[in-house]
């Protein structure tokens, strides 16, 4: 036979060893595997498509939901530090605290990693932080695609990308149809800068020196609230909700709420985690804050004023939900009062 000349490998491109990570997928997937979930995905990992058993899910009009995200220049920082083993969290965090804007609870998930060289260390690490984030957020993983791309990414540089489907009863849907003048919106803090805004920390970087501390702040998973928003949902306690990400807190709660009814916001009630204080100090004006960091608040539900108590049990003391406002009829779209206390 022939002596190869050329070869997919010598182009950058190992088949065996993308092989020997699906097979790590199939075991490490297999082995996190919910026992006592009755809903559970076949063993197909590594096979042409993805199943999910729904035959056991009792919902009454039941709707599909799906979302699609990613980690930003997040993995930019994750790279730097040479830190890979929650920035997995934040790929499922993105799409499944989406999925539970409109209600839906998670079933499973996929992942797209693409790698200008596969380092079977990294994606490892990769991977066991989504599988964790799957099972914070109570669904699967069930399949997904690990790209090698000599040539389009750098040898050490990555990106991925989430999609996640849910279910809903269409009696259980969130939609800011239900939202009514005079219903109080609060704050669910969040865990740190979550999956936004990194583009500008990094132009911050850029000019500071950090510590190990601050590192590990900077790479803070991203807060997952499936199980808190469903209970809520489950025992009808929420009108609306918003995932606070690009756009900060303004543009997302704009997206819950009427176009006929009112948003006041008192600024002065947030409460400013540490990490965003430190980039205020960087000439970042109060707006560009407010519009690029979700500033502490990772999650915003709209609910009736005698919901409230109800609502606190479902949550730890390091995330309950806080008042910062309040639906009114009104012509303007916004009332902003007082301002942020950094």
């Amino acid at each position: 036979m022939e002596k190869t000349k050329n070869s997919y490998k010598k182009s950058g491109v190992n088949i065996a060893l993308a092989n020997n990570f699906v097979k790590h997928i199939a075991k490490i997937t297999k082995k996190n595997v919910r026992k006592k979930n009755k809903i559970q995905s076949s063993d197909n990992i590594g096979a042409f498509g993805s199943t999910f058993d729904i035959s056991k899910i009792k919902i009454k009009d039941p709707l599909i939901v799906s979302c699609t995200d990613g980690v930003g220049t997040k993995l930019d920082l994750a790279n730097r530090f040479n830190k890979f083993h929650t920035i997995g969290i934040d790929l499922v965090a993105m799409c499944v605290n989406d999925l539970i804007v409109q209600g839906a609870k998670p079933l499973f998930f996929l992942d797209y990693i693409a790698v200008g060289k596969l380092n079977l260390k990294k994606i490892k690490l990769i991977l066991k932080g989504i599988i964790k984030g799957c099972r914070l957020s109570n669904c699967e993983l069930i399949g997904g695609e690990t790209a090698e791309m000599p040539g389009i990414y750098e040898k050490n540089k990555f990106d991925m990308a989430g999609f996640s489907v849910g279910i809903v009863s269409k009696k259980k849907l969130l939609n800011k149809k239900n939202v009514k003048s005079k219903n109080l919106i609060l704050a669910i803090p969040s865990s740190g800068i979550h999956s936004n805004g990194y583009s500008l920390v990094r132009s911050v970087l850029k000019k500071n020196k950090i510590s190990k501390k601050m590192k590990i702040e900077l790479l803070k998973p991203t807060k997952i609230y499936t199980k808190e928003i469903l209970n809520l949902t489950k025992n009808n306690l929420i009108n609306s909700a918003a995932h606070i990400t690009g756009g900060g807190l303004i543009e997302n709660i704009e997206r819950s709420v009427p176009k006929n009814l009112s948003i006041n916001i008192d600024l002065s009630k947030i409460k400013i985690k540490y990490i965003f204080k430190w980039l205020k100090q960087n000439n970042i004006s109060d707006k560009e804050m407010i519009n690029t960091f979700n500033c502490g608040i990772g999650f915003c539900i709209i609910v009736k004023k005698n919901n409230i108590k109800k609502i606190k049990k479902y949550f730890t003391k390091d995330y309950k939900p806080y008042e910062i406002g309040y639906i009114s009829k009104g012509k303007k779209r916004f009332y902003l009062s007082k301002n942020i206390k950094w």
